[in-house]
């Protein structure tokens, strides 16, 4: 182990799988520098929630106090029928240590950059990448800058990405999303799923009254991908507008909705290259319907800290840091991608479904959390 000592590392993205290798690397001994080509640290996406697994290394880099005070601790997980308005079920999250939390992504922004700036990482904002080369080294604002490791922490149009790996196309799933946030009164700790006929929307609770909302529709009209294109409300509105009150009430409460294309991306063949890795959007963009994009680039940049660590030759902890990770984010993406279909069910397929999960709520209400442990309670910090 320490082998990081006075390494040099550069993270290209400052997101949250940017800060947490940072943060990871420069808890380890490294000399870290992020390089972010925003004019601030700042994320204007809506919510997320970090589950036991994502958790467990934030935890392990110092971070628990500060999560404690910032999330809304999650109770339950709640699959509505939303043309009803009926609560089909109730999964219970309470016995899940850690926690398993609602955060605002600016939020847990805040809480690396803090935790960044404790453990001496320097970052440098409006830093543009405009070279990278085989070797790592690349050029960014007129300088040229060559770390021991550069890791592509670049989200999913990384240039980093596209430098070790062939093109590859994503192609559009035949559903977009809205993400918006609301002031609302429903302050009860718990995830609801309101599922429809071709559609569903994702509520939870974040701090300062506020409502998280992910909407999702099936229709052929491509949209563009990535979350910050504006879209009227009114068509969210629209989507929903044959569901029940409690549904459509949410929603009428909407005055600024961002909408995107969900895209399937491959998940990239190579993760490193010399000495350049990849991790998080970048290594394997996720649809958002396991709660896991976050969570799964937290486990990657802790991984990939602790793999360069463990060996003196940065190419050996990179083949190692893939072998770890690769298996488990096919599995969760593909676990995603099944959810996407459940989620949608409609005539009598929806009605089977929902009396299983009736069935399940109240003969084995364990058995959610046992069929999500491979998930939750993977530790890699084990």
């Amino acid at each position: 182990m320490a082998h990081n000592q006075s390494r040099d590392i550069a993270v290209i993205g400052g997101g949250i799988g940017g800060l947490t290798a940072a943060l990871a690397f420069a808890r380890s001994g490294a000399n870290v520098t992020v390089y972010e080509q925003a004019p601030a640290l700042t994320e204007v996406g809506a919510g997320l929630q970090i589950t036991p697994n994502g958790a467990r290394a934030l935890d392990a880099l110092g971070l628990a106090q500060a999560l404690a005070a910032s999330g809304v601790t999650a109770e339950a997980v709640v699959p509505m029928d939303a043309m009803s308005s009926k609560e089909i079920t109730r999964f219970d999250l309470t016995t899940q240590s850690p926690h398993y939390r609602f955060y605002h992504r600016a939020a847990l922004i805040d809480i690396l950059a803090r935790g960044c700036d404790g453990a001496g990482v320097t970052v440098k904002l409006g830093a543009q990448v405009t070279a990278l080369y085989p070797d790592g080294s690349f050029e960014t604002n007129g300088e040229t800058v060559r770390p021991a490791l550069t890791v592509g922490a670049d989200g999913i149009h990384s240039v980093v990405r596209r430098a070790i790996n062939k093109p590859s196309d994503p192609f559009f799933t035949g559903q977009v999303a809205w993400r918006a946030t609301i002031k609302s009164d429903r302050t009860d700790p718990v995830a609801r799923i309101w599922m429809a006929p071709g559609r569903h929307m994702v509520t939870y609770p974040l701090l300062g009254g506020r409502l998280n909302i992910v909407a999702v529709q099936e229709r052929s009209q491509w949209a563009k991908e990535g979350w910050h294109h504006a879209d009227d409300p009114g068509n969210l509105r629209m989507a929903f507008a044959d569901c029940g009150w409690d549904a459509k009430s949410i929603l009428s409460k909407v005055d600024d909705a961002r909408l995107w294309g969900l895209f399937r991306h491959p998940v990239a063949a190579n993760w490193h290259s010399g000495a350049i890795a990849i991790l998080g959007d970048a290594a394997h963009p996720t649809l958002p319907f396991l709660a896991q994009g976050a969570n799964l680039a937290i486990e990657d940049a802790y991984t990939l800290a602790r793999c360069c660590d463990e060996d003196a030759a940065i190419e050996a902890g990179l083949r190692s840091y893939q072998a770890k990770r690769r298996a488990r984010v096919v599995r969760a993406i593909e676990a995603a991608n099944k959810n996407a279909r459940k989620y949608h069910l409609g005539g009598v397929q929806r009605m089977v479904a929902h009396a299983g999960l009736r069935t399940l709520g109240k003969m084995a209400p364990a058995a959610f959390l046992n069929r999500m442990s491979w998930l939750y309670d993977h530790d890699v910090t084990a």
